[in-house]
């Protein structure tokens, strides 16, 4: 018989050298993985408002660029974001003045393009809206968007799944809906909340991504999320009205001050900086509706027209 092979130094060396690697995995992914996950997705989903109810929409001062068909705009804007679907943009050029309005009240739509001379209305749906920001999301989206909130298709509650990513230390949410939609919302963990209970940790959206048949609709980044507060009275410079309270609590809720949507198929993308954002801001009965001023042209704005 055969004297018993043993192994060579060199691979007693490189199987400790692998046990080591492995042992070392197994800790980092055990340190990327809270002590307290959240049991289902409905349980995730129910955090993530909570973790925004203070909101009831924002105001922020903002850079805006779009690229579309190899071109690139940009501007600095004004905008209102209001639930559930009212917005309001102002755009001004770098000398300060104002180069046209958009207006959504949920209902109505309306732009006034001052370059242009020109003023469309029409219902505010997706494809009005788009003729500002480039990218065709309904106003109720880019509204919860905006406030740093996912929108969340209609769906069966146990068709939703959850699991949570080890090596990006993020909660993935995956979402069945109807007519073959599919939506994937990921969601980080705040910093601070990293050792609490599922029911106490404050999530980010970071991405949220809807398709349909396979084809994607959009795909949203929300990037570099700092606590916001809540925007002041409005006073009145000559004193002759009280001061407008803001539209909402006091509200710290993180808000991103980047947002960046994309829609793949049309090579569309729409980039939002915010430079000051607040919740809550101070309303008036005319932020959402407008009226043609005298001397421009005056058009019904329907999908058909959008090019």
């Amino acid at each position: 018989m055969s004297a018993p092979s043993h192994p060579s130094t060199g691979q007693v060396r490189e199987n400790a050298q692998l046990f080591v690697l492995a042992a070392l995995a197994w800790a980092l992914l055990s340190c990327a993985t809270p002590a307290s996950q959240f049991p289902d997705a409905q349980s995730a989903i129910a955090r993530m408002r909570a973790v925004q109810s203070c909101s009831r929409g924002v105001r922020a001062d903002a850079k805006l660029d779009y690229f579309e068909k190899g071109h690139r705009v940009r501007g600095s804007i004004l905008y209102k974001a209001m639930l559930p679907e009212k917005l309001r943009f102002d755009v001004y050029s770098p000398f300060g003045v104002m180069l046209s309005t958009l207006t959504s009240d949920g209902k109505d739509f309306a732009l006034y393009d001052l370059r242009q001379k020109q003023f469309l209305r029409g219902p505010a749906n997706a494809c009005n809206v788009a003729r500002f920001t480039r990218v065709p999301l309904p106003p109720f989206v880019l509204v919860q968007l905006l406030r740093g909130e996912a929108p969340v298709l209609v769906h069966e509650p146990r068709a939703a799944s959850i699991e949570w990513s080890a090596w990006s230390k993020e909660y993935r949410i995956r979402i069945p809906s109807k007519n073959q939609a599919v939506e994937e919302i990921k969601l980080e963990i705040v910093d601070q909340d990293w050792d609490k209970p599922w029911q106490q940790q404050r999530l980010r959206v970071t991405e949220v991504r809807v398709e349909q048949q396979g084809i994607e609709l959009y795909v949203a980044e929300l990037r570099d999320h700092q606590p916001a507060q809540t925007a002041p009275p409005r006073v009145d410079e000559d004193g002759l009205e009280p001061p407008v309270p803001p539209s909402g609590p006091q509200c710290s809720a993180e808000l991103p001050r980047g947002v960046r949507i994309n829609v793949p198929e049309s090579s569309q993308d729409l980039v939002i900086r915010n430079e000051e954002i607040q919740h809550n801001p101070p309303l008036s009965h005319g932020d959402f509706l407008q009226s043609p001023p005298g001397g421009v042209a005056v058009r019904y704005a329907r999908c058909s027209d959008h090019p």
